[in-house]
């Protein structure tokens, strides 16, 4: 039965709401980093620590490059031609930058994760960990909170249509599907 409940996915569609449930994933996948971090001293490599590693590779390797790809190449060049000076600096290099460093850091994670995940060894630095767990997250919310609130102000349903089908597209379906 179907939780009645339950807040539906975010679609296509509705092409920032789809953006800012990623985030909602990269909060839950940097936690899940950290917690593993903090799991590996006492329990190693152990078969859970393994599918904890393959997942939060799975998701910082497929479908956060694909986020960022949809920011990159359609959303923020839309908000760079109608922004304020302080919107235009943030999405024309701000975020560019940050991504970059996210990427950064993400390698130096994600060497760690995939020794885990093999079970070749269970080294994950602490410090590493909560530098990934806050890094990401807190990027996150400025795109949330200072970028994608003008997303509705300033783009037409047209423009947002259009990276929808954009991002669908990168993920090889159509509009109209869920993520």
């Amino acid at each position: 039965m179907a939780n009645l409940f339950a807040e539906p996915a975010a679609s296509f569609d509705e092409p920032i709401a789809l953006l800012s449930a990623c985030h909602d994933r990269v909060r839950h996948y940097a936690g899940l980093a950290l917690k593993l971090a903090q799991y590996l001293p006492e329990h190693g490599a152990d078969k859970q620590a393994r599918e904890a590693a393959s997942s939060i590779l799975r998701y910082f390797d497929v479908a956060a490059p694909l986020h960022h790809q949809d920011e990159e190449e359609d959303l923020f060049p839309l908000l760079a031609e109608r922004g304020d000076a302080v919107l235009k600096a943030l999405v024309g290099i701000a975020m560019f930058e940050q991504h970059v460093e996210l990427a950064a850091l993400w390698q130096q994670v994600r060497a760690r994760l995939l020794a885990i995940a093999t079970g070749e060894s269970s080294d994950f630095p602490l410090e590493l960990a909560t530098e990934f767990a806050q890094q990401y997250p807190a990027h996150a919310q400025i795109e949330d909170e200072q970028i994608y609130p003008f997303a509705a102000k300033l783009l037409t349903s047209e423009e947002l249509a259009e990276l929808g089908r954009h991002m669908a597209a990168r993920r090889g379906v159509t509009a109209g599907n869920t993520a």
